[in-house]
């Protein structure tokens, strides 16, 4: 009996020697398939779908970096680019935040996102990893994972695989029913991502993870790896029943690309997994830029070869929080807030002229669905919203740090303390006087990857009377002679001055509750030092007297998501020295500020009393209501140095204007509240303007990055 033979457009004709023939048309016996079927055609280089010949067009999206109210509408504008698929991250860190503790609710919830593909008509190319890159904080890898210092990621170290199976006997049955060969969308699963480019090259660790796929997964299901179109990366990112394709952007020779395939895989589809519309931001550099007509040209020259094509990005979004990764490139170099991409959907959800040439293409190939484009979401510019300084971190560290401070003989990295993200501050005692300016200096890498360093100056009351109460209030006593200030000014308290107290050339003081003047009086001052950096500055020059107080709050900018090693531990990894003398006798905060904002923090509660001007990390507040709608919007921070930005206790990331290239952050609509005030929350880490202020527009500022030698105070 004859088979039925079915046109097969565009087949490109495999080449055994490595090279591969052009576009020819062509008619294929199609053997009997199931039902429903995805699978590789190695005789005529196609994929059968239904055991019909099949090319997708595809692009990429993060659910992770888009709100939940927005899903739909950015998929129904790839839906509506003409695309057939759309490929997807899942990052293991954004849902086991802790060994054995799941979060699959609200904006994580796969699942709910996957079945909303399904709902609008698109198939799904799954990429679930464990290690994902995607420009995320460790590749997607839980920080966790190094706490145990020794375990070697990405390998067959015993410890790593145990997480690793753990975590997809949790993930991949939710997965399974959704296989499209088990009636869902999804034609394809990704094992592992990039593994070429990792120094570790252990074959025993895809074998393992090969067989875990399979045994969770099915034998069906088409399971393939991802690689930089370079013999060498394949050499190590491929495997024996792992289909291999590869990944480059417009601009590169498709038959060297594409040669680079074949050398693995003679016969099959031809597959660049992703061909790059754009480029990620890192912080100093300049905004990243692709011409729409390049793009639009390389994607029509693979589709015209007859090859299937994912494009990373079609919508890029926001690395909300601490979510953004980095990468080590002679130095280290964290990414922007802002994943735009110069996609063409915006880091905002809205069409760009570079999705219309996109979609130009597509049409020439395969028919457009039916309708209009859905227009840009709308933006308010909300305008200038006044804020006011709540506190010095310093003054509210039993707020931020319930559990008090770890003490230990040297620091101590997050990873030690069981810190995954944000901050931790490091605070011990100057141990002789430093009359003079002495360095304070760290060793190489020994800071990861920003200290900001405070220093609490001590001095002692001379003649003055202090006592509890109010300015005024009768019983006032004095306290002994020489009483030290550190008794009234511990760490964590503040001073109020009033210039001109009582009598002529007197200092009236305020310290947590008790009043106090003198004509003698020597004050206890938080003085900002300034910045230690990752392979940036490394030394500061401080004076000071013996029991000072040294505090270095160290920020986390992001794990390392790509390069030879992911064993990116954090905090102080080598000790200070003062004048070359290591400093010791560290007490360590762990601060869980998104929990205390998360709990109404500082809203609910009454502003602190500071006498330590705008420099050095403080918290600022304020309100603002808007006008009967809750649309998206972009809040510039005129005069602002480095920071952190909640809205509503949401935490949309991290600002650093003096850096650049991004002067914006998006705000969803869907953080905002209407008719109701929205409580803004900023953590600035240097120094805040004069009049604080923000200023929400209706459109962004991405490319704005400052000279190099403007960055000594940011």
């Amino acid at each position: 009996m004859a088979l039925p033979l079915t046109p097969c457009r565009g087949r490109v004709l495999g080449v055994r020697a490595g090279g591969f023939g052009v576009a020819q048309p062509c008619l294929s016996p199609q053997p009997t398939a199931p039902a429903r079927s995805f699978q590789l055609d190695y005789e005529h280089d196609c994929f059968l779908r239904d055991g019909v010949p099949f090319r997708y067009v595809s692009g990429s999206i993060h659910y992770a970096r888009v709100p939940r109210p927005a899903w739909r509408d950015r998929l129904l504008k790839m839906y509506m680019s003409g695309l057939n698929a759309l490929q997807v991250y899942v990052p293991w860190n954004y849902h086991e935040p802790l060994p054995g503790v799941y979060d699959f609710a609200g904006d994580r919830d796969v699942e709910a996102f996957l079945d909303l593909t399904a709902e609008l008509g698109l198939l799904v190319i799954l990429r679930p990893g464990p290690y994902i890159c995607a420009e995320w904080e460790m590749g997607g890898l839980p920080a966790w994972l190094l706490w145990q210092s020794d375990i070697v990621l990405r390998s067959s170290d015993p410890a790593f695989l145990a997480a690793v199976d753990s975590w997809l006997h949790v993930l991949l049955p939710k997965i399974k029913p959704r296989l499209y060969q088990n009636g869902g969308n999804i034609i394809s699963v990704q094992v592992e991502n990039e593994y070429g480019s990792y120094y570790v090259c252990d074959y025993n660790y895809l074998r393992h993870l090969l067989g875990s796929f399979r045994a969770l997964l099915g034998s069906e299901v088409l399971l393939f790896t991802t690689d930089g179109a370079q013999a060498e990366e394949l050499r190590c990112g491929t495997l024996q029943g792992l289909y291999a394709t590869v990944d480059f952007g417009p601009g590169s020779n498709l038959t060297e690309a594409f040669g680079v395939q074949r050398g693995v895989e003679p016969r099959g589809p031809l597959v660049n997994s992703e061909y790059y519309t754009g480029w990620l931001d890192y912080w100093g550099g300049a905004h990243a830029s692709t011409s729409a007509v390049q793009v639009a040209r390389g994607l029509a020259d693979m589709l015209r070869l007859g090859a299937n094509v994912n494009m990373y990005m079609f919508h890029g979004g926001t690395n909300f929080a601490y979510w953004s990764g980095a990468d080590l490139k002679a130095q280290y170099k964290p990414v922007t807030t802002s994943y735009d991409y110069d996609a063409p959907l915006s880091e905002a959800g809205d069409p760009t002229e570079k999705l219309f040439a996109i979609r130009t293409v597509i049409s020439q190939f395969q028919p457009l669905p039916v309708g209009p484009m859905p227009p840009a979401t709308p933006k308010y510019a909300y305008g200038q919203v006044d804020l006011r300084k709540y506190a010095d971190l310093l003054d509210v560290l039993d707020v931020l740090s319930p559990s008090g401070p770890i003490r230990s003989q040297f620091p101590l990295t997050f990873e030690a303390i069981k810190q995954t993200h944000g901050f931790v501050l490091y605070h011990t005692q100057l141990p002789h006087d430093v009359p003079a300016p002495a360095p304070l200096s760290a060793p190489p890498r020994g800071v990861c990857d920003r200290g900001y360093v405070m220093l609490q100056k001590v001095g002692c009351l001379g003649e003055g009377r202090a006592g509890p109460g109010p300015r005024g209030q009768a019983g006032c006593t004095e306290p002994p002679r020489g009483t030290p200030m550190s008794h009234l000014c511990p760490l964590g308290g503040s001073l109020v001055l009033v210039l001109g107290g009582e009598g002529s050339g007197t200092v009236c003081w305020q310290h947590l509750g008790w009043w106090g003047w003198g004509a003698a009086l020597t004050l206890c001052l938080q003085e900002y030092q300034g910045t230690l950096e990752r392979d940036g500055q490394s030394t500061l020059p401080v004076t000071g007297r013996a029991g000072d107080a040294l505090d270095v709050l160290l920020e986390n900018m992001g794990r390392l998501s790509f390069g030879a090693n992911f064993s990116d531990f954090k905090g102080l990894l080598g000790n200070l020295s003062l004048d070359s003398s290591p400093l010791s006798n560290w007490l360590i905060y762990p601060l869980a500020i998104d929990t205390a904002i998360q709990q109404g923090w500082p809203h609910a509660a009454l502003p602190q009393p500071s006498s330590r001007g705008r420099s050095g990390p403080a918290f600022y507040t304020g309100t603002f209501e808007t006008p009967g709608i809750a649309w998206d919007t972009f809040v510039k921070f005129p005069g602002w140095s480095k920071g952190q930005l909640w809205i509503n206790g949401f935490n949309l990331g991290r600002y650093w204007p003096r850096r650049g290239p991004q002067q914006t952050l998006f705000v969803p609509g869907s953080v905002l509240r209407v008719g109701c005030p929205n409580n803004i929350t900023v953590l600035e880490l240097e120094g805040a303007p004069p009049s604080p202020f923000l200023l929400f527009l209706d459109q962004p500022l991405l490319n704005s990055t400052l000279s190099p030698s403007t960055w000594t105070a940011g």
